[in-house]
C-alpha cells in the first residue's frame, strides 16, 4: 500500500509509526551539531515544517526515546553521532503556540499552563533519590493546580520566570546530563499581544522568561528556538550573547525546512505524478532559502492528496489560506502611489528593491512602510533574488500562489476602499443604467489610476480578465437594490456580469483584456460574443423592458467601454 499522506501532522513519532511518508531531515540534526550555537533560532515562514523538525529533535536526543523511529533515515549513517548523543538527554519540549489570548491576564496563564503540562511529564522527579526534599517542592510549585480560575496550574510570577531554570536544573540532577531546551513559535506571543494591546507587559514575561532559560540557565546543554520573525535582541534577548540566528537569506541549514527539487520529483514519482511537476513548480516553488530554492512543503502535500482524488484538480490557495493575510490589508491601507507602484511590480513578475531589517519589535513593523516589506519577506510573502549591499535585498512574489492571493486581496481592498465614497459609486452605476458611456469613461478611468494593474506578459489573459472584472464587479455591487450576477448562465454560455434594476433594466457587461493594447478591437470582441452567446437572452425572459449591452476592455491602466447600437426597448 502506498504511504499515507502526512496533512496537518507535526507529530514526528506518529509519522513515523503510522506510516506517512516522510521526507528525511534528519541530516538537520547533523549539521545542527555540527554549527554549534548554545541557542540557536531558526526563523522561516508558517507551514515549512519548524514543529516537525523540533518534534524529531525531541526524539532523537530524548532520554528513552525510541530509536527504531529513525531506522532508515539518513542520520544513522552518522554512526559515531548517534552513538555519542541519540537518547542521551534530557529535554524540555514546549510551543508558545498556544499563548495568543486576548489580554494579557489571560495569556500569562496560557502560558503557565504550557509550562505545567510540561512539567508534569517529570512527575517521576518527586520520586528521585537524587533531589532534596526541598528540590522536590520546588518542582512541586511547577505542578500545583489551581481550582480556582481559569488557569489550570497556580504559578506565581517569580516562578513563572524560573520555571525553565528550575526543571532544567532538577532534570540535571536526576539524570546527571545537562539539559536540551526546545521553543517553537516563540513569537506568537508578542504577535499576539501587538494585536490585542498589552504588548508592554508580554515583552517584559518573555524577556524574563527566555532570560532565565537561556542566559542564567547553568544547566543548559543547547537550546533551539523556532518562529516565523527574528524579534529585536533588544525587546526580548537583552544580555543574551550566546544566541546564533539562522534566518532564511543565510546560507547554511538552507535545505533542512521546505522541501527541495529532489524531494517533490521523489515525492511525485512515489505517487505516480510526475506529469503534474511543471504545475507543482510554478504555483509553490520560488522559495529561496540561503542558495536553495524550495517548495512550500503544505502546498505539495495538499496539491498531491487534490490530485490522488482527482486527475484535473485545478491548483490552490493551500498555504494562503491557512491564516489571516491582514498584514498585506495593513500593508494596502497605508499605501502612498509609490508603495502601490511596487506592488504592481511585483504582481506583474517584476522585482523591487528594498532595505531588509531582518530584526526588528512588533511595535517597529508599523512604524514605516518600509519595515513591512521586511516582514513580507521574513513571512514568506516576497523572497530575496539577490543580496544588494548595505543591507538590502532584490524580492519579488515566490510563486503563482502568493501573486493570486496579492490580486484576491487588492481586489478585496479595492472594493472596501471605494465603497466609503458611497455618492460617487452612486453616480458610476447609475450611468450604467443610463447608459452614459462617457461617465462610465471618465470614473472608470480615475478608479484605475489610482489602483493596481495587471500587465505581466507571462499571467495568462483569463486571469487578467478576472482581475479586472472582480475590481468592476466591486464597485457595482455597493449598489444595494440591484440584482448582481457573476459568470452566470444568461444564455447560450456565461456572461461576466449581468445586472437586474428594479426599475426592470437589464444590464450585460462582458469584460477582455487587450492584449495588443487595442482596447477597440477588444471592445467589439466583447459585444459580439454577447450577441452570439445570446447573453441578453435570459434576462429578457425575466421581463426586463429595456436592455443594455456592454463591451469593456482593459490594458493596464487603459480602459475602453462600449455600448452595443442596437440598444432595443421591450416595453413598446
Amino acid at each position: 500500500m502506498e504511504k499515507k499522506l502526512p496533512i496537518g501532522i507535526d507529530s514526528f513519532v506518529k509519522m513515523r509509526k503510522n506510516d506517512f511518508f516522510y521526507v528525511d531531515k534528519s541530516l538537520f540534526i547533523k549539521e545542527l551539531l555540527q554549527n554549534w550555537g548554545e541557542v540557536n533560532l531558526f526563523t522561516r515562514p508558517r507551514r515549512f515544517g519548524k514543529t516537525l523538525n523540533m518534534s524529531m529533535l525531541k526524539s532523537f536526543f530524548e532520554t528513552g526515546s525510541d530509536k527504531t523511529l529513525f531506522d532508515g533515515l539518513k542520520i544513522t549513517e552518522e554512526k559515531e553521532l548517534c552513538e555519542k548523543y541519540m537518547g542521551k538527554f534530557p529535554v524540555i519540549s514546549i510551543s508558545l503556540k498556544g499563548v495568543d489570548r486576548l489580554s494579557f491576564e489571560a495569556a500569562r496563564d496560557a502560558l503557565a499552563n504550557i509550562i505545567g503540562k510540561e512539567a508534569m511529564r517529570f512527575q517521576f522527579l518527586l520520586e528521585s533519590e537524587r533531589l532534596s526534599e526541598t528540590e522536590k517542592k520546588s518542582f512541586q510549585r511547577l505542578i500545583l493546580v489551581n481550582t480556582k480560575s481559569e488557569a489550570n496550574f497556580d504559578m506565581s510570577d517569580s516562578t513563572l520566570f524560573d520555571s525553565m531554570q528550575i526543571l532544567s536544573f532538577l532534570l540535571e540532577k536526576h539524570f546527571g546530563q545537562k539539559v536540551i531546551i526546545l521553543i517553537d513559535e516563540y513569537d506568537v506571543p508578542l504577535d499576539k499581544a501587538y494585536q490585542h494591546g498589552y504588548y508592554d507587559e508580554m515583552v517584559s514575561l518573555i524577556r524574563n522568561f527566555l532570560g532565565n532559560a537561556l542566559k542564567t540557565n547553568d544547566s543548559l546543554y543547547f537550546a533551539v528556538l523556532t518562529g516565523c520573525l527574528r524579534i529585536s535582541k533588544e525587546s526580548i534577548f537583552t544580555g543574551l550573547n550566546n544566541l546564533n540566528v539562522m534566518t532564511m537569506s543565510d546560507p547554511y541549514f538552507s535545505d533542512c525546512f521546505g522541501f527541495t527539487e529532489e524531494e517533490v520529483v521523489s515525492l511525485l514519482q512515489y505517487y505516480g505524478l510526475e506529469d503534474y511537476h511543471d504545475v507543482v513548480k510554478d504555483w509553490y516553488d520560488g522559495y529561496q532559502f540561503g542558495n536553495t530554492s524550495v517548495y512550500c512543503p503544505w502546498d505539495v502535500l495538499k496539491h498531491v492528496q487534490k490530485l490522488l482524488r482527482d486527475k484535473e484538480a485545478e491548483p490552490e490557495n493551500y498555504w494562503a489560506n491557512t491564516s489571516g493575510n491582514d498584514l498585506i490589508y495593513r500593508l494596502l491601507q497605508k499605501a502612498s502611489q509609490s508603495t502601490k507602484n511596487d506592488i504592481e511590480q511585483l504582481i506583474n513578475g517584476e522585482s523591487i528593491i528594498k532595505s531588509i531589517r531582518q530584526e526588528l519589535t512588533y511595535r517597529e513593523v508599523e512604524d514605516s512602510i518600509d519595515n513591512i516589506w521586511s516582514v513580507l519577506y521574513s513571512t514568506g510573502y516576497l523572497t530575496c533574488i539577490k543580496k544588494i549591499p548595505r543591507k538590502k535585498m532584490e524580492l519579488k512574489l515566490p510563486n503563482r500562489e502568493v501573486r493570486e492571493l496579492f490580486i484576491d486581496l487588492v481586489n478585496d481592498w479595492f472594493r472596501e476602499s471605494t465603497r466609503k465614497d458611497g455618492d460617487r459609486i452612486h453616480r458610476f452605476c447609475m450611468a450604467f443604467s443610463e447608459g452614459n458611456v462617457k461617465t462610465i469613461q471618465e470614473m472608470l478611468d480615475a478608479y484605475l489610476w489610482n489602483s493596481i494593474s495587471v500587465r505581466d506578459t507571462a499571467v495568462r489573459r483569463n486571469m487578467k480578465e478576472n482581475f479586472y472584472h472582480g475590481m468592476l464587479l466591486g464597485l457595482l455591487q455597493s449598489q444595494a437594490d440591484w440584482s448582481i450576477r457573476s459568470n452566470a448562465e444568461t444564455g447560450e454560455g456565461y456572461s461576466d456580469i449581468s445586472i437586474e434594476t428594479p426599475e426592470k433594466t437589464g444590464i450585460v457587461i462582458e469584460v477582455k483584456y487587450a492584449e495588443d493594447g487595442n482596447l477597440e478591437k477588444a471592445c467589439k470582441e466583447a459585444l459580439k460574443q454577447i450577441e452570439e452567446k445570446k447573453y441578453a437572452l435570459g434576462l429578457e425572459r425575466k421581463g426586463m423592458r429595456k436592455m443594455l449591452r456592454y463591451g469593456i476592455s482593459f490594458y493596464e491602466k487603459e480602459c475602453m467601454v462600449v455600448l452595443a447600437k442596437h440598444e432595443e426597448d421591450y416595453s413598446k
